[in-house]
């Protein structure tokens, strides 16, 4: 309570001296001296529990206490990761206390479809933070031993192998449907919201498949499910055996990389001092350990490296989407 006295104290003078010296000037630089001054609402577009949920906590965690304030996880699923951001967009002041993960479903889903928000035009871009691990599983008790025999049972039964994915636009999405393109074969995809509905549904053999990030890896180290493929570029340490999608004769490596961002017009010095906290908290060892757990690495960017970024990665995207015949009409 005294913290936010101290705060109240500060904002009026503020005020006070701003209307002496130039308002414009003075109160942007007097709310980043003051930032944060209360919790900061960290929206991460997926149920809880999932990966990425798991991994996001921990960087939050580390990046209160660079900050000083802790954050308040909002999980907010839907719209293949999309929802929370775009929820940022419409309705969060830009004053650095709204932010969230963006992941690469915000650069493709208004290619695919008419959105609420542009991916251009209605973000700050901060700080980009890693990729995932992405593979395909099946149930244990499931004939398939391996994915050579899936992609062999599709060719003979057109769209009787289903998949499911954490949503239509997603990486799990597209590069289900790069695979079928190269090995010539028609499989169905069933969207969910996250991993917890994807685990489920391989799970109970309400899909053949699951294309998802490692929120698999109990089921998996469990050996309730079989891990047919991964995505990376190499074999993954966690599970040597199984092999990459290029071994298996695809041109593909799909690592979906995210970023934290916030609504468009952030003060820099702001956005400044929560890209140095989730700079700091990628080299916390309990944030690196817990992304090792699920096969994933830090892979830091300045603010202005990940703008350039983002705005490359929306236009390969594009091209993506368009070639595999994806994209809105009209």
């Amino acid at each position: 309570m005294a913290m936010r006295r101290r705060g109240i104290v500060k904002g009026g003078l503020g005020t006070v001296i701003a209307a002496g010296v130039g308002m414009p000037l003075y109160l942007p630089a007097a709310r980043a001296q003051t930032y944060p001054s209360k919790p900061i609402t960290f929206i991460v577009p997926w149920p809880a529990g999932g990966s990425s949920d798991i991994t996001l906590r921990a960087m939050c965690e580390s990046a209160s206490k660079v900050l000083g304030q802790p954050f308040q996880v909002d999980n907010k699923g839907g719209a293949a990761g999309t929802l929370g951001p775009a929820t940022m967009a419409a309705t969060a002041k830009p004053d650095g206390y709204t932010i969230a993960q963006l992941p690469i479903s915000v650069f493709r889903l208004p290619v695919m479809q008419k959105t609420a928000f542009d991916p251009m035009k209605d973000f700050t871009y901060i700080s980009h933070l890693s990729g995932y691990t992405f593979g395909v599983t099946t149930a244990a008790d499931q004939p398939f031993k391996t994915f050579k025999e899936v992609i062999e049972f599709a060719k003979a039964n057109p769209g009787k192998v289903t998949y499911g994915t954490p949503g239509a636009g997603t990486s799990l999405h597209i590069g289900m449907e790069r695979i079928a393109a190269q090995a010539g074969i028609k499989w169905t995809q069933v969207p969910f919201k996250g991993g917890a509905e994807t685990n489920a549904a391989v799970l109970g053999k309400h899909t053949t498949l699951q294309a998802d990030s490692t929120g698999w890896k109990p089921l998996v180290d469990g050996g309730q499910l079989r891990l047919l493929c991964v995505w990376t570029e190499k074999r993954t340490k966690n599970w040597p055996d199984a092999p990459t999608l290029k071994e298996l004769g695809f041109d593909m490596v799909f690592d979906s990389p995210f970023g934290v961002g916030g609504p468009k017009n952030m003060d820099p010095a702001v956005v400044k001092k929560i890209d140095d906290a989730f700079k700091i908290a990628l080299e916390d060892k309990a944030v690196i350990a817990t992304l090792e757990k699920y096969d994933m690495v830090p892979r830091y960017m300045t603010t202005a490296a990940y703008d350039k970024f983002a705005r490359q990665l929306y236009l390969d995207e594009k091209a993506v989407i368009e070639s595999l015949g994806l994209a809105a009409k009209g």
